[in-house]
């Protein structure tokens, strides 16, 4: 028997990594690669999409967590002004509020120094700050749109005193002005109502202003405070 023939035949198959891959059959592959590859490329903008959207939603939520946080433990709820009680307040009710082109003598008329209320001129005060006295009757006019007069003795208040006292007052609505040899260190008239006060730093001041400023209750509520008559002395 003579040895096998381990040489192989010319029809033997040939493997398949030995075939050489045809025109199409190349171009065919380059193809299935190019789109192996845009399907990954997609892939990760969508990963990329859903992280950036997914950390903008959590910094959204952060940021209107501070915020609530923020108004929550700063707000404070504004009280009803039926609720607030003021000690010492004196108030008067069912003044008269004639216009009038005479001086008017409050302390005679109506018990009142500064005066709250009563008759006055028919021109209205501006608010703001003024460092000199103001004529009442326009300033009471003022009060009949929802304004709050606060006077001050000069000689008791001054310097860093004074604009503690100007601080804490609203920006509108609010005639501040001295007045020589004023009873009490500051006063604080609103229409039908006024407190004399012990000093800047009373704390009965913020309760009169939150009770009686733009009140609802005046002769003329919502009427402006401005426009008409700056008094002697405005800075502010």
């Amino acid at each position: 028997m003579s040895p096998r023939d381990n040489t192989p035949s010319d029809d033997a198959p040939v493997p398949p990594a030995a075939k050489k891959l045809t025109v199409k059959q190349e171009r065919e592959q380059r193809r299935l690669a190019k789109v192996e590859a845009f399907k990954k490329q997609q892939a990760r903008a969508k990963r990329n999409r859903i992280i950036a959207v997914t950390l903008s939603s959590v910094a959204a939520l952060a940021v209107i967590a501070v915020i609530v946080t923020i108004v929550v433990t700063s707000g404070t709820p504004k009280r009803n002004p039926d609720d607030i009680t003021v000690d010492g307040v004196q108030t008067w009710a069912d003044i008269d509020y004639q216009h009038v082109e005479t001086r008017v003598d409050y302390e005679a008329q109506y018990g009142m120094n500064p005066p709250a209320g009563g008759s006055h001129s028919q021109y209205w005060l501006n608010c703001g700050i003024y460092e000199e006295e103001q004529p009442a009757e326009n300033a009471v006019h003022s009060l009949e749109h929802g304004a709050v007069w606060v006077t001050y003795n000069p000689d008791e208040v001054a310097g860093d005193d004074l604009q503690a006292l100007r601080d804490s007052l609203p920006s509108t609505y609010v005639i501040l002005s001295p007045i020589a040899d004023l009873d009490a260190p500051v006063v604080a008239s609103a229409w039908g109502a006024q407190v004399k006060l012990d000093g800047v730093d009373d704390e009965r001041l913020g309760d009169f202003v939150e009770k009686y400023w733009q009140s609802g209750d005046v002769p003329e509520p919502g009427a402006r405070c401005d426009g008409v008559l700056d008094g002697p002395g405005k800075v502010a």
